[in-house]
C-alpha cells in the first residue's frame, strides 16, 4: 500500500512541541508506523475525511482530537502521510467523521 518513495510528516504534538520530522520511503514510515501503533491503538480511532482527504482520528479519552494522520494516495499506493498533533494545529482542522 505505501509508494517505495512515500513521505510522512509529522509534528511534535504534545510530547516534542516544535519538532517537526520527515521520513521518506517504505521501509522507514512502516517501522515509524510500527513504534507509534500502541500509541494510536489505545486510543479511539475513526476514519475521517480531513479537509476533503482521507484520514483518520484518533481521540484522547476526554473526547478531544489526539492526532490526525492524512492520507494522499496516487495510482492506489500511498504517497504522503501527513500526522497533525499539536493542539493548535487540531483546532483548525475541518474534520468530518465517517461512519464505522
Amino acid at each position: 500500500m505505501l509508494d517505495p518513495d512515500v513521505v510522512l510528516r509529522s509534528d511534535g504534538g504534545l510530547i516534542r512541541p516544535g519538532l517537526s520530522r520527515e521520513l521518506r520511503g517504505a521501509a522507514a514510515v512502516a517501522e515509524q508506523a510500527l513504534t507509534f501503533s500502541k500509541f494510536v491503538l489505545s486510543a479511539r480511532t475513526r476514519p475521517a475525511l480531513v479537509n476533503g482527504a482521507a484520514g483518520i482520528v484518533s481521540w484522547s479519552p476526554d473526547g478531544r482530537p489526539f492526532s490526525v494522520m492524512g492520507f494522499t494516495d496516487r495510482g492506489g499506493k500511498v504517497v504522503e502521510i501527513d500526522v497533525i498533533a499539536d493542539p493548535e494545529r487540531l483546532s483548525r482542522l475541518d474534520l468530518a467523521l465517517l461512519d464505522d
